[in-house]
């Protein structure tokens, strides 16, 4: 059993890689099921409803996301409507939407998804070490196979999570950064891990920010505009193998695939 995940769409560029790549690649790598996280796929800032089901329309099946999936107001309600879409699972209780779903393929097998966000130089909100373990535990009423998003801005953090997982999940996958690590591993008792999963967007940039932004932001310290790059677009993430009948993972494989330039003229952010 194959599952993909895509790592941070980065505005734009992130969407159009996502639907040049993506069909061809289920079919060629027989992926059972593909994961997004979309938290800066609306202009690098967010998500809004009409973004997520173009997603949708590429191939992908649940969407994750981290702190910026609050950054669009208008998304809020849409968490309370779309069962695919998940938001960390340790944000405070009230807040809308849902940290975890169990999402079934067509031979029947179920597969949990669970998003969890780091406290390490984010916010300081419910510990994502509890949290996660006590959402694992609902899941596993439903199925053992159980893929975990972890946000976080520490790579301390995020080791920590995947080590005290080992041998509880499928796999943790490591996003946020935007920069893909190359520690890809299967821990000892079945855990498939990366620190990050990187970026899917353009990398001639800061973190698929234009660099000319993002450098006068840390000259001055003052706010400013922050424009998407369009060039040197990859197609990142990461693509793991799963023994349905023990929900260990088999392998862990780093994609990372350079695209053409990408279409000035494209509409959207």
């Amino acid at each position: 059993m194959k599952v993909l995940l895509i790592a941070d769409l980065m505005g734009r560029p992130g969407r159009w890689a996502t639907s040049q790549v993506l069909p061809d690649l289920k079919k060629e790598r027989q992926i059972d099921l593909v994961i997004a996280n979309v938290e800066n796929a609306a202009g690098g800032f967010g998500l809004t409803k009409e973004i997520a089901t173009k997603i949708y329309s590429y191939g992908v099946n649940v969407l994750t996301s981290g702190n910026h999936i609050w950054d669009r107001k208008d998304i809020y309600d849409y968490l309370n409507k779309d069962p695919n879409l998940l938001r960390p699972a340790n944000y405070p209780p009230g807040n809308p939407g849902k940290g975890s779903v169990v999402y079934p393929l067509k031979d029947g097998t179920k597969i949990g998804v669970l998003n969890i966000q780091g406290r390490v130089f984010i916010k300081e909100i419910e510990c994502p070490f509890r949290v996660a373990n006590q959402e694992a535990e609902k899941l596993k009423q439903e199925t053992s196979i159980i893929i975990v998003d972890m946000h976080a801005e520490a790579t301390s953090e995020k080791m920590a999570l995947g080590w005290y997982l080992d041998g509880k999940v499928s796999a943790v996958i490591g996003t946020h950064t935007h920069v893909q690590t190359v520690d890809e591993t299967i821990l000892p008792r079945g855990t498939a891990y990366i620190t990050d999963a990187g970026m899917t967007g353009a990398h001639k940039s800061v973190i698929g920010i234009i660099k000319e932004d993002a450098i006068t932001r840390f000259l001055t310290q003052v706010p400013n505009r922050f424009r998407i790059a369009l060039e040197d677009i990859k197609f990142c993430g990461v693509l793991i193998d799963i023994d349905p009948d023990t929900s260990k993972a088999l392998s862990i494989e780093r994609i990372r695939l350079d695209l053409p330039p990408i279409n000035q003229e494209m509409e959207g952010d």
